[in-house]
């Protein structure tokens, strides 16, 4: 497992994937969290997904990956060369590879039609592939699926993936935390996504750190 980042301003790499599922908010707020904690971040968004961002929410991402980086950059405060955007084929991304400097991926949201090609190793666009890698690398693969209802194919892709080494994670806030706020829903699931990074975090606390009120 690839440990250092190719930039050692850096923490170490982790990419993060956003696909065609509802729930983009989880991937952006993800994206702003690890830029705030120092790490360098692979960032590839799906045609899908831009589509999905146009829908949910008023933030315009071009897909170009060179303007994509600045405007996310821009956005979360990233410092020169913290994120890097990678189109759909570009196989000499670093995602791509074994060899490439990268530790985690985390595909957020997970769209099921890339659940499935992941379960069946497609490799057919550049998440698909760094999933294939992670999982061939056993590095960690976080996957945040977001359907509902879930049919028996989801089911068996999920067991398939889980079986693989991949940590099945899907986007349903808890409310004992009581959140008052659509952020803190979300907020909810970065938490849970970061603790299994193992990256410090204060969106959520642990459970059993401070008294519940009855």
């Amino acid at each position: 497992m690839a440990a250092e980042s190719a930039n050692p301003a850096f923490a170490t790499p982790i990419a993060v994937a956003l696909t065609g599922a509802s729930g983009v908010q989880y991937g952006l707020r993800l994206i702003e969290c690890l830029t705030a904690a120092g790490h360098e971040i692979y960032v590839m968004i799906s045609k899908a997904a831009h589509r999905v961002i146009d829908v949910e929410t008023d933030i315009d991402l071009p897909a170009q990956p060179a303007r994509l980086a600045a405007t996310l950059s821009e956005r979360f405060g990233a410092s020169d060369g913290q994120i890097h955007c990678f189109s759909r084929e570009d196989w000499m991304a670093p995602v791509a590879s074994g060899s490439g400097r990268w530790r985690s991926l985390v595909i957020c949201p997970c769209s099921t039609g890339t659940l499935s090609a992941i379960a069946c190793g497609a490799s057919d666009n550049l998440i698909e592939r760094a999933a294939d890698v992670a999982l061939k690398e056993r590095r960690q693969l976080v996957v945040v699926p977001r359907e509902t209802p879930l049919s028996a194919i989801h089911l068996e892709n999920m067991l398939t993936l889980t079986r693989m080494g991949a940590v099945i994670l899907p986007a349903a806030p808890g409310f004992y935390h009581r959140p008052t706020s659509l952020e803190a829903m979300i907020d909810f699931i970065v938490a849970r996504i970061l603790n299994q990074l193992g990256i410090e975090q204060s969106l959520l606390p642990a459970w059993g750190s401070k008294p519940v009120d009855d």
